[in-house]
């Protein structure tokens, strides 16, 4: 295995790289990494144009791993997303064409644009990492993790991603718009020649790979969490289901992502241990998600990051 101080140094150089190309998202970029840590997928939730597409690519690079991206459309089909079979007529023979999902980072660029059947083709691939076509199992590639995009559901043509589906996402993470000097830094960059579909020219280089991914997995495997704060994790998700602003709480999958994501936190804050904080500091990207808020609330504007806060407030810590 991989000495603990080289994988992590690893894992900061991918930021690193990451940075070469994106200017700020340090919370995304985090947080993708922590997705990755503990193959986990990740949702993520903003605008066009704020350089989405640009990260995951680069981070793709940084790690040397495959990427492949999908525009989901209304008109988009499973087969698309999946593969299909195929009849080839000079051998008379069926054979499997594999679909883009066949990848290490599979973008699924504005997931909400496309109906739900076509948004499901994934759910199998999301849990079991493998796709079944025509009754036979094909297993994905490893490391594997989607990165789906989707714009805020109040926009046209979106079709809302079902619960069964949001749940298998790690994180949903917000991507909002620059500061004001990110954002003269980002144009002082294309002022200056910038052209982001070119990784190279921008000096993005691989500098982990899937085995020090494998390492530093092991490593985070290795954090410990004591009963306290296991019992924490806990205490948060039930308190989802019993909050009266709550119509449909966190899952029992819930608290273990959040488990998971806080162990990856903690390790790439060098700590052996979990604490509280480290599980605060990923809750609401862990859970906003998962939260199905009372209609009368929504009207009323509450989201889940209020009701999260709040409870994140009200749920006693353990010392």
């Amino acid at each position: 295995m991989t000495p603990e101080p080289d994988s992590r140094a690893a894992i900061d150089a991918v930021r690193a790289e990451v940075g070469k190309a994106v200017v700020g998202q340090d919370a995304v970029v985090t947080g993708l990494l922590v997705a990755l840590l503990v193959r986990g997928h990740v949702l993520l939730e903003g605008v066009p144009g704020t350089a989405k597409t640009l990260l995951v690519k680069t981070l793709a690079a940084a790690l040397r791993l495959d990427n492949r991206r999908v525009q989901f459309t209304p008109d988009l089909m499973p087969s698309d997303v999946t593969g299909q079979v195929v009849y080839t007529a000079t051998s008379s023979t069926f054979s499997f064409r594999q679909g883009p999902v066949f990848t290490n980072v599979l973008l699924a660029d504005e997931i909400n644009r496309t109906p739900p059947k076509t948004q499901a083709a994934l759910l199998e691939a999301m849990e079991e990492r493998q796709v079944s076509v025509e009754g036979a199992a094909r297993a994905l590639p490893e490391p594997f993790i989607v990165v789906a995009t989707q714009n805020p559901v109040e926009y046209e043509g979106t079709y809302p991603l079902p619960e069964a589906q949001l749940d298998r996402f790690l994180f949903k993470l917000v991507v909002g718009y620059p500061t004001a000097e990110e954002e003269r830094a980002v144009v002082a960059r294309h002022d200056a020649g910038m052209d982001p579909h070119d990784l190279a020219a921008l000096g993005v280089v691989p500098v982990a790979d899937a085995a020090v991914l494998d390492a530093a997995r092991a490593e985070v495997r290795a954090v410990r969490v004591e009963p306290p704060v296991q019992g924490y994790v806990v205490d948060l998700t039930r308190a989802t289901r019993e909050a009266p602003s709550v119509a449909l709480g966190v899952s029992p999958r819930g608290t273990t992502m959040l488990l998971a994501a806080a162990k990856a936190w903690a390790w790439l804050s060098a700590k052996p241990f979990v604490t509280p904080d480290d599980v605060k500091a990923v809750a609401l990207p862990a859970l906003r998600h998962r939260l199905q808020l009372r209609p009368e609330v929504e009207l009323e504007g509450g989201t889940a990051d209020g009701v999260l806060s709040g409870l994140l407030a009200a749920v006693p810590v353990p010392r």
